[in-house]
């Protein structure tokens, strides 16, 4: 459990401090939508961590278009330095790893599945299932 338990630890205290940072203190317009941190990695020697951010856009069934994905890293490096200071002072670290900002691509990779199972009708069966308790 060792270092890798702290730096899961400290990973997600630092999705805990941008999450809020998100609502409440950056008011960029290119983050409107629901935009958020989806997960947080930390390297062993707690230098870098990278942020995985999830962008739910309703206007495109396929998902956020790539120019929506930059513009949202964009922001994000914008607030990198205020992001990176209220991490080290919520925290309480001597020195803040630096941060790295990627797309989560596990909704879009979710949504491609299902478009393929439905496509091959092997869909989702709940829907059936419900369907056929109601006739009950």
């Amino acid at each position: 459990m060792g270092k890798g338990y702290r730096a899961g630890r400290l990973g997600e205290e630092i999705r805990k401090v941008v999450s809020e940072l998100l609502l409440k203190e950056i008011k960029d317009p290119r983050l409107s939508g629901i935009v958020s941190i989806s997960a947080v990695e930390v390297t062993a020697d707690y230098s870098y961590a990278t942020l995985y951010i999830s962008i739910l856009d309703d206007t495109n069934e396929d998902g956020p278009t790539d120019s929506r994905k930059q513009e949202v890293l964009n922001a994000f490096q914008s607030a990198k330095g205020l992001i990176r200071r209220e991490v080290a002072r919520q925290i309480k670290l001597r020195s803040a790893p630096d941060l790295l900002f990627r797309i989560d691509t596990s909704m879009e990779y979710g949504r491609r599945i299902t478009k393929v199972l439905n496509q091959l009708g092997l869909g989702d069966d709940r829907k059936e299932e419900d369907g056929e308790k109601d006739k009950q």
